[in-house]
Order: C-alpha cells, then structure tokens, then sequence
C-alpha cells in the first residue's frame, strides 16, 4: 500500500513548493519556489534532506491531515497550534507520525506561512525540473484539496531534532527590507529617494506569491515608463499611483514600471511571513554586502 498523507482539509491556500525553476525566465516561465527560504531550509535540515527537498506550504494554516503508513515530518515558519490526534506538538521540531493518525493545524498566530516536510520529500513528478506549483501560470499541478492524496515514502530518522530558539525569526516585530539600487535608480530624484528610505510603509490585503503591495508616502519618477525588461526577485516597482510593490516568487517575468531598488532575498523571506497591516522600512546597503549576506545565508544550509 503506497504511504502518504490523505488531505481531509486543505485550508485557504496549500501547495507542494521546492528551490523553485531557476534560468527559465528567458522563456517566460516565472521562478515559484518556497515563499520563506529560511523556514524551507531549516525545515529541510530538522529532517536531513537535501537541500531543496520539495515541502507543502500552508497560507495561514487550517490543514487537517491523515497519515497512511508511518513516517517522520516536521513543521516550521508561521506559529499555529498543531496536533496528532489532538496533543498537541511544537513547531521547528520533528516527530515521527504513524499509521491512522491525524495531524491538526490552526490557523496561525504569528507569520504567515507554515512549512510541513517529510523525510526524503513528497512524491511528485517534477515539471520543468521542479515540483514547484506556479498558480499564476498553472505550472507544477494547482493547490491541494481535500480527498488529494500526498505520497510519500515510510522512512526513518535517527534521532528527534529541534531548531534552537536563537535561529526561530520573530515575525511580529517592525521588519527593515535591505535593498541595493535599482535598475532605475537615476529616474528618482534625490528628494524622493530621501523620502523613500524614510518613510514607513504598511503591508496591504494586495499581498500574495506575486509580490506584495505597500500602503505609505508617494513616491514619483521623473520617467512615465519604461521599455519592459526582465524583472529580478524582490525588485520594488513603483507604478504611477506612487506605491511601491515587492515582487517575489511568482513576479512576472518582465515589467514596464521603473524600479527604485531591489530587496535582497534573504530579506523577501521575513516579508513573506508579513499579514496585512505589517509595518516595513527600506534601509539602503551596497552591493558587496547584500552578496555577502546572502552568500553566508546559502553557504550555512548547502554546507551542512
């Protein structure tokens, strides 16, 4: 009998995400991939997978889930109050899970998005060399449902892990985004640069895997437009209304809005887990640091 987890509620919004399609944006095929790298990553090393071993990512919480033969998993991201068969189980920790139990999580408290993992990952065909699920272009199969069934394979781990509470991020404090100059940093005068960087701007309902949309001060350009262009992860377009909007893992591929910076990754994992009514502040750093940190982020986990 094939093991897996048979979905009984499917919540507002899940779907399977990996490391996401990388160099495919030449063909119009959008990246996708895990919204929170850092809760995907640590998620991935509680379980001793690879790195980049595909991962169910729940909006907000409300998965209800029934084992088929046993296996180990662990939850990480968003804080919910999660249970097998009603006792309750800590995030950031694994358990192992065994034939006929069910595995409850609420909705969540904190952060937006939580992280289920299996051992050795969950068996899906991959599309365009990932199992990542792209709703806007309907790449990767659609978001689970109940009655869906989730395959994976019944294995074993040596021992119970847990992610220290020094490395669990806060999801509820003030987040300042990192950003280095944009592709059009020319076309921003200096007084609405100023301005940008010192305003705080609030997350929006506009917010999903596209990009997220800011409430705050008006920002101008001295250009009404631009020749559309290739659109790099986190990039901050400000349209005419004067709003600016994070692009993330399902951006399009090109735009035609200017671009005042771009949000380095490490940071448009922490903007990810924002809900509505977020505060956030931009701060402005150089290239040679934003490389840095995220080269320390990426070594840290495909190293291990």
């Amino acid at each position: 009998m094939r093991s897996g987890f048979e979905v009984i509620s499917a919540g507002i919004l899940a779907t399977i995400q990996d490391n996401g399609r990388k160099g495919l944006g030449s063909i119009g095929v959008t990246e996708a991939g895990a919204m929170d790298e850092h809760a995907f990553c640590w998620l991935n090393r509680l379980l001793g997978n690879d790195y980049g071993t595909n991962v169910l990512e729940i909006v907000f919480g409300g998965v209800k889930l029934k084992a088929v033969g046993s296996t180990y998993f662990a939850l990480s991201g968003a804080q919910v109050d999660a249970t097998i068969n009603n006792k309750p189980i800590e995030i950031w920790k694994t358990y192992k899970i065994n034939d006929g139990d069910i595995l409850n999580l609420g909705f969540a408290t904190s952060g937006a998005r939580v992280y289920l993992g299996v051992v050795g990952g969950f068996d899906i065909n991959p599309e365009f060399r990932s199992t990542s699920v792209c709703i806007k272009e309907g790449i990767g199969g659609s978001p689970i449902k109940a009655n869906d069934f989730l395959g994976y394979k019944s294995d074993d781990l040596r021992d119970i892990r847990k992610v220290m509470l020094r490395y669990r991020p806060d999801f509820d404090k003030p987040l300042t985004l990192r950003v280095v100059k944009g592709y059009q940093w020319d076309l921003f005068e200096k007084n609405q640069t100023e301005k940008f960087f010192s305003s705080e701007y609030i997350v929006t309902s506009q917010n999903d895997r596209m990009g997220y949309r800011l409430s705050g001060e008006k920002i101008s350009s001295t250009s009404k437009g631009i020749i559309s262009e290739p659109i790099a992860y986190g990039s901050i377009q400000i349209p005419s209304h004067g709003e600016p909007i994070v692009l993330l893992k399902e951006r399009q591929t090109i735009g035609g809005y200017p671009k005042i910076g771009s949000v380095i990754p490490v940071d448009c994992f922490a903007l990810a887990q924002r809900k509505q009514d977020s505060k956030v502040r931009f701060k402005l750093i150089s290239l040679d640091e934003a490389r840095e940190l995220c080269q320390e982020f990426y070594r840290f986990f495909k190293e291990i």
